[in-house]
């Protein structure tokens, strides 16, 4: 292990910065909606997967990329806003023991769907291959997708804090974080709310779906699952009482799992989930709370 990681070199950690971009932008879409709604998405992989699966359906016939991206975003928020209207908003008075069973189920329910639809072998969206070329900058072939995931995790981070801050909307998803009940009754618009942060969050599960699919352009029905699971213990470990310190933890997660993917022979890179899982626990018996939280910060403010 001590020799694996000595044999780390730029490239390695390009890759790793790019991959921890993506996670960072998954780490905030999953703690908008546990922020709003106290949910714990795992149905989020599936919606990426769909996102995935239309990009590849509009390669397979040729489409242009422009197309296929905004294909992406349709398929994504239109089962966002259909995930909320028919399973968690009927749902929502229930314990948080039922509403995280129910996203087992749909996340489940998707994947048998694509299954289904399109096989296990899955599609190949090869008209994305251009968009992973590498750029060489001081003898560094480093990827484009590393350098655009990096840079569009920051900007929609940004876009996100200045929306929390500086809007109305913003101001009432932030008060139904801290105590939904309570802000209902000065006038927040629940219904509202939600919306907003389910389709915030729908949005940014595209933008994945598009990176994750330039990475790998092989689409499966377990597409972007083995990369929610490593994103959720990634928010836990960060801290989910904070949608920052919940960014961070993804990006972390994502840093470490790209920088020992890189490092490690391929003989040995089945034991890549060990060492993340195993680096978890060690932090959360260490601070329980969370890595990036404060001491003694409410557990109940959520964004």
């Amino acid at each position: 292990m001590t020799v694996a990681l000595l044999n780390i070199d730029w490239q390695t950690l390009a890759d790793a910065t790019g991959l921890g971009g993506i996670y960072a932008l998954m780490a905030v879409g999953i703690g908008l909606v546990f922020g709003v709604l106290r949910l714990v998405n795992f149905a989020y992989g599936q919606l990426i997967m769909a996102g995935a699966y239309a990009l590849a359906f509009a390669s397979e016939r040729g489409w242009p990329v422009s197309i296929g991206i905004v294909l992406c975003f349709a398929v994504v928020l239109t089962l966002s806003l259909l995930m909320d209207r028919l399973v968690f908003r009927p749902l929502r008075g229930q314990t948080p023991a039922v509403m995280l069973v129910t996203t087992f189920a749909v996340a489940f329910l998707l994947q048998s769907i694509a299954l289904l639809w399109f096989g296990p072998l899955g599609k190949i969206a090869s008209s994305l291959a251009t968009l992973n070329q590498p750029v060489t900058i001081s003898g560094v072939d480093i990827r484009e997708i590393a350098i655009v995931a990096t840079a569009v995790a920051a900007f929609c981070l940004l876009v996100l804090v200045l929306l929390l801050e500086r809007t109305r909307v913003g101001l009432h998803m932030r008060a139904a974080a801290m105590d939904f009940s309570t802000a209902e009754l000065l006038g927040v618009r629940a219904g509202r709310v939600i919306s907003a942060a389910v389709l915030v969050s729908g949005v940014l599960a595209a933008i994945v779906a598009v990176m994750l699919t330039v990475q790998n352009p092989l689409v499966t029905p377990d597409f972007a699952l083995r990369d929610t699971i490593l994103v959720l213990a990634g928010v836990v470990l960060g801290g989910m009482n904070r949608l920052v310190s919940a960014t961070l933890g993804g990006f972390a997660i994502g840093f470490a799992s790209g920088l020992l993917g890189g490092a490690l022979p391929t003989n040995q890179s089945q034991y890549l989930p060990s060492f993340l899982f195993a680096a978890v626990i060690l932090v959360l018996l260490v601070r329980p709370g969370g890595l990036f939280t404060r001491e003694g910060h409410q557990a109940v403010e959520r964004v």
